[in-house]
């Protein structure tokens, strides 16, 4: 079973929170959307295979919680891992923790499917991702 790693290290800035003076939720989306890039690549799916391949990566089901404020200044990092593979999809988390006092700010469950961008349906991912992504499982959090 694989440790959770850091896929995104990022900062709040003023522009990031609305009038309640914390981060706006779309920019947790946004970060935990950089983290997912940072997870596919490590397990194969990198850009440059998508684009040569014709393959894309898409969410078909995102369950987010939050659980503390986040403000301008504070520094931030988002660890995650895969958490089960399919044939075509995997489920992963991300954690979005403050740095400076570690609380867990929020979480989120995504499940992401591989998909063919010329037909526009899912297909199998490469064995050698599958592999990849089956070494570094983590335990699934909502178990």
């Amino acid at each position: 079973m694989a440790a959770i790693e850091v896929t995104c290290r990022s900062v709040v800035y003023p522009w990031h929170c609305d009038h309640m003076g914390h981060m706006n939720v779309m920019w947790y989306v946004g970060k935990f959307d950089e983290a997912t890039w940072n997870l596919l690549a490590r397990v194969g799916l990198t850009p440059s295979y998508l684009r040569d391949n014709h393959r894309g990566a898409v969410a078909v089901d995102q369950r987010l919680a939050y659980r503390r404020e986040l403000h301008a200044g504070d520094v931030l990092s988002v660890r995650s891992a895969a958490i089960e593979i399919g044939r075509s999809s995997i489920r992963f988390v991300h954690e979005m923790r403050n740095d400076e006092t570690e609380a867990l700010v929020a979480t989120t469950i995504l499940k992401g499917v591989h998909i063919d961008t010329q037909t526009r349906k899912s297909c199998a991912m490469p064995d050698d991702v599958r592999q990849r992504a089956h070494a570094a499982l983590a335990a699934d959090p909502a178990r």
